[in-house]
């Protein structure tokens, strides 16, 4: 049964970070700027937790864009859903790189529950590297963020080989915060290893609380969750997830939920269903 989504509302970005796989050529023909019927997405997402009295949907508002260059649209998106936000049988999130945020936002997303996380790749040399030479602007954000909640947020950081090189260094900078950090794996031409990444989750773990995952996806740590639980909003369709958008689509954006059954072969889910399928 679907008990979380993600829903991409724009394919756009203000930065055009290096390693981002959702804008590889490969994938940017993939991207269009067909305006999805949002509405009638959470439409269907609150009749299906009606329907089966779901007492917690994950909702992301993610993708392939920044969020945020749509805040207008997001905080109507947000208001529309404030009844199941207060209720908490929507436990919604969204993630942005930080260069846009405002007291307004943040105080917005607090008061309607919505949980908001930054992407930091850790020590400023790396981050600077591959997101933009954003990190002054990121940390800043996240110190606006610490003075309207009174505690720092949940980050994500991207590793990669140089992150691997200097591991120890990446998580002594996490450590102050004290917050919930979800660790994504570099995919792609610069990407490491499952086996490497797992190395440096296991040594982080020591120190930080560290997001993992049952059946969510190994890029975050835990075991891919393809065609069981979670799809992914795009381009007026659903995907498995955020990384099978230059694969067939499994419906179209106003399927119900309740009717979509992938039905994949078996495979190990230790392992990305993608990166299977290109073995």
């Amino acid at each position: 049964m679907i008990t979380r989504a993600c829903i991409s509302i724009n394919n756009r970005c203000n930065l055009n970070c290096t390693y981002c796989h959702f804008h590889t050529p490969e994938k940017a023909k993939h991207l269009v700027d067909d305006n999805m019927d949002v509405y009638m997405i959470l439409d269907n997402i609150k009749h299906h937790i009606d329907k089966y009295d779901i007492q917690v949907f994950k909702l992301g508002f993610v993708g392939n864009g920044e969020p945020l260059l749509d805040y207008d649209a997001l905080r109507n998106y947000v208001m529309y859903i404030s009844d199941y936000l207060a209720d908490g049988s929507i436990s919604a999130y969204t993630i942005t790189n930080g260069t846009l945020v405002s007291k307004e936002m943040l105080s917005f997303f607090k008061s309607h529950k919505v949980n908001v996380g930054f992407s930091i790749d850790g020590i400023p040399d790396i981050h600077d590297r591959y997101r933009c030479g954003t990190h002054n602007e990121v940390m800043n954000a996240i110190k606006l963020y610490h003075s309207i909640h009174g505690e720092y947020p949940s980050m994500n950081c991207t590793v990669g080989r140089d992150t691997l090189d200097r591991a120890d260094q990446t998580i002594a900078f996490f450590e102050p915060f004290r917050s919930r950090i979800t660790f994504s794996r570099m995919i792609g031409s610069d990407g490491i290893t499952l086996d490497e990444f797992h190395v440096f989750l296991e040594k982080a773990m020591q120190k930080l609380n560290v997001r993992t995952g049952g059946y969510d996806c190994t890029m975050y740590g835990g075991m891919c969750g393809a065609g069981i639980n979670n799809i992914f909003y795009a381009n007026n369709k659903i995907y498995l997830c955020g990384n099978c958008v230059d694969l067939p689509a499994i419906a179209d954006a106003s399927f119900p939920l309740d009717g979509i059954n992938p039905n994949l072969p078996l495979f190990d889910r230790k392992k990305c269903y993608k990166e299977t399928r290109q073995i």
